[in-house]
């Protein structure tokens, strides 16, 4: 191996997709693909008491729907919705377990009502994580992830690093697609 550490390889896989693929796709989402619907029933983020989801929820003016357990098969999400999940689910949770944030889960974060205040949750929540895993340096990748992970607690943090470097991936990558879905469908005008 060279001289790099494993701790700059794990970052940097994420922050070269994010600096080259993923974060400038996603600059100008607009309000209108942030909450678009491109399928019936779609779960979204939403003014509190409009949502039609079993369990709505969300600490501010917007809430997310889900379901637990989930529905089989699962509802359409919009980008909205993804962005919440990777906002809150992949990111804030972890960086409140892991890295010192403010606890938080899907019923206590204030979802954006906006595609711009949502790229800056997103902004923010990716900063911190990034911050977080470099602050590890080679021996705390090695650390047990610990009780906050369940039955992944024994597993090392460069397990969790590389799961979340794969959903951000992942996700971020539906977003990418469904922005490009909303560009290249035809919808009625009035």
């Amino acid at each position: 191996m060279t001289d790099q550490t494993w701790n700059t390889l794990l970052r940097d896989q994420t922050a070269w997709h994010w600096t080259h693929q993923l974060r400038e796709r996603l600059d100008g989402l607009t309000d209108d693909e942030y909450f678009w619907e491109p399928a019936p029933g779609c779960w979204n983020v939403r003014p509190r008491g409009t949502g039609t989801a079993p369990v709505r929820a969300g600490a501010g003016a917007m809430t997310i729907d889900f379901a637990m357990p989930m529905p089989d098969p699962p509802p359409f999400t919009t980008i909205a919705w993804r962005l919440g999940h990777v906002i809150v689910g992949v990111l804030a949770v972890r960086n409140a377990a892991h890295f010192g944030r403010a606890p938080t889960d899907y019923r206590s974060f204030e979802y954006a009502a906006t595609a711009d205040a949502a790229l800056a949750q997103l902004d923010a929540e990716y900063a911190t994580w990034l911050a977080g895993v470099e602050s590890l340096g080679e021996t705390g990748l090695a650390r047990p992830c610990g009780e906050a992970e369940g039955p992944y607690a024994e597993y090392p943090l460069a397990a969790l690093v590389l799961h979340i470097n794969r959903e951000l991936i992942h996700h971020l990558a539906e977003v990418c697609l469904l922005r490009d879905l909303h560009l290249h469908t035809q919808r009625e005008t009035s």
